[in-house]
């Protein structure tokens, strides 16, 4: 009972930083680390930092649109440089994404991507899987929150899911071995393991995290599953004060379900983070609500909406900017502009709680621009 009750008032601040009666958090990368170092030199109100954006696919440009309106409003000195999915493939990168747009987030270091559709079945090869392989996104960061004001199932969600980005299942290595036969080959490493195992600790002492759970299947896949476990431990004692648990995937879904305050950080190879991540949005009223952030080695950061480009409603004014604009937040957290997310963040979930401006999805009937003007005022 002490335990729940802790974790309820851990659970309570969290709720008001979110909302801005709080200190501002550190950015997603730790302040000692040399990446956030490398933030420091675009945190300067005084020059525009460049950045890419990568408006995407079907309702993209639209709540890309509203992101960029929010932040002119707010006065966010973000220079955007814009890049768009092409209608051909580029032999560079094996997929429709080209090699300038790579280099754009290499050179920038920083960026915004809406949502990108990949035909299924068409053997191309997949937009989201060709940015986190070629710029070494290695860990995709999601907070998940309850938002004020806005009822679900769930009244106390505050957890983080880092899911690790680069192998797993998600590897690409798949062939027929015969015909009727084909093999999928899940890559796990030790190198890939102990980084995001480091950067999920090193997360939760920053941002005053109490919990560390690992998420596995090694009861029945002892080599891969095991070998990121045994990386886990290694880190945990690392982290004496941070207390850390190992939970078998399947039970970890149903505990959430039950009672998601048992977790508070969870870390987990590439398909369960896919996975385990949604799951927690549903939690808190689905993806169009959850923000997420991508971090490779160098500093780059890449924040994005998970959310699918929604054909069925392209063009019509009718889409949630709400992920996309989230995102933004932790893409200005990461660059150490606080102040400027901190007012940002707070218009979003005030237009949201108020409750006169909501889009369809969230129970209401405005617009993307009316919903988008609402946060607008709010600042």
């Amino acid at each position: 009972m002490a335990s729940h009750l802790l974790r309820r008032a851990l659970g309570s601040r969290s709720t008001q930083f979110l909302s801005g009666a709080a200190k501002p958090s550190p950015s997603l990368l730790s302040s000692s680390s040399p990446s956030s170092q490398a933030a420091r030199v675009f945190s300067s109100d005084s020059t525009p930092i460049r950045a890419t954006l990568f408006p995407g696919d079907g309702i993209g440009p639209e709540i890309a649109e509203s992101v960029k309106q929010v932040f002119r409003e707010a006065e966010v000195p973000i220079e955007w440089e814009e890049h768009y999915v092409g209608d051909q493939i580029d032999p560079r990168t094996q997929s429709f994404l080209t090699w300038e747009s790579l280099e754009s987030v290499r050179k920038n270091r920083v960026g915004l991507k809406g949502p990108m559709a990949t035909p299924i079945g068409k053997g191309h090869r997949s937009l989201n899987l060709t940015l986190r392989k070629e710029l070494n996104l290695y860990a995709n960061v999601r907070p998940c929150y309850s938002l004020p004001g806005y009822k679900t199932r769930y009244d106390d969600v505050n957890l983080i899911t880092i899911r690790e980005n680069t192998e797993g299942e998600y590897s690409g290595l798949e062939h027929q071995v015969v015909r009727g036969v084909v093999e999928s080959l899940k890559i796990i490493t030790r190198q890939a393991s102990l980084r995001v195992a480091e950067y999920a600790f090193h997360y939760a002492k920053t941002h005053g995290r109490e919990r560390v759970s690992a998420i596995h299947k090694a009861n029945i896949m002892q080599k891969t599953d095991g070998l990121f476990l045994k990386c886990c431990r290694e880190v945990a004692e690392k982290y004496p004060d941070i207390k850390y648990e190992e939970v078998v995937i399947d039970n970890c879904c149903m505990m959430l379900v039950k009672n998601p305050a048992l977790f508070d950080v969870l870390v987990m190879p590439n398909l369960y983070g896919d996975i385990i991540s949604d799951l927690c949005a549903g939690l808190i009223g689905g993806l169009g609500l959850t923000p997420s952030c991508n971090i490779g080695e160098g500093g780059i950061a890449l924040a994005e909406a998970v959310h699918g480009s929604a054909p069925d409603i392209a063009g019509k004014n009718l889409a949630n900017p709400t992920a996309l604009l989230l995102s933004s937040v932790t893409m200005l957290r990461h660059l150490e502009l606080h102040d400027k997310a901190d007012r940002i963040q707070n218009a979003i979930l005030s237009t949201i709680a108020e409750g006169k401006f909501r889009t369809a999805d969230l129970g209401g009937a405005s617009s993307t621009s009316d919903f988008t003007k609402a946060i607008c005022d709010h600042l």
